[in-house]
């Protein structure tokens, strides 16, 4: 299929007769990666799935506002950011488990998903970042496993880039932290 450029996408979002494939063209471009972000804040694929649909019905319901003020990605990225985030947060409310039995079951959760497919390493990388007040947790994600630029993820998160350096640095600080403290090293 050939790529399309966000401003063709959001012209046939802007006329009635080309909508349905503009959003088409939309959610074929940006599904996969808005997923993986999404998936690597809620980790399980199950729970990615419901906030992709949820974050693409939000869009739907809201692009025909977008005023290409900002760019597409980062708009998209703030949704799907804060469908993940209000969907930990109803998580959260239904458990009541103490920070070191929710980090055991995380990891033996992870261990049990059959569409998981990661090390040791991994799970106590997921289980550090789990640490993290939200705000570190999401600059660490976009940053790490997305590669966002301090410019992108301040227009996403709607803070300044001084605020995202600064979370960023006390994440990683955070997570080697949790990592020196949690890895067995073998004699």
């Amino acid at each position: 299929m050939k790529e399309y450029s966000d401003e063709q996408i959001l012209d046939d979002l802007a006329s009635d007769e080309n909508f349905d494939r503009g959003f088409g063209l939309l959610v074929h471009k940006y599904q996969e990666q808005l997923y993986w972000h999404i998936r690597r804040l809620v980790h399980f694929h199950e729970d990615a799935d419901d906030v992709i649909q949820n974050t693409f019905i939000k869009v739907f319901r809201h692009i025909k506002s977008f005023k290409r003020e900002s760019k597409l990605y980062t708009w998209l990225y703030r949704i799907a950011s804060n469908e993940a985030i209000s969907f930990l947060k109803k998580r959260k409310k239904r458990r009541s488990l103490g920070q070191t039995e929710m980090l055991e079951q995380l990891g033996q959760d992870l261990k049990a998903d059959n569409y998981f497919d990661g090390e040791e390493a991994e799970i106590l990388l997921i289980q550090a970042t789990e640490i993290l007040p939200s705000r570190q947790k999401l600059v660490f994600r976009m940053r790490y496993n997305d590669d966002m630029s301090y410019d992108d993820m301040s227009e996403v998160l709607g803070i300044t880039v001084g605020a995202i350096k600064a979370s960023y640095h006390h994440a990683v600080k955070k997570i080697e932290n949790y990592l020196k403290e949690n890895i067995d090293y073998a004699e």
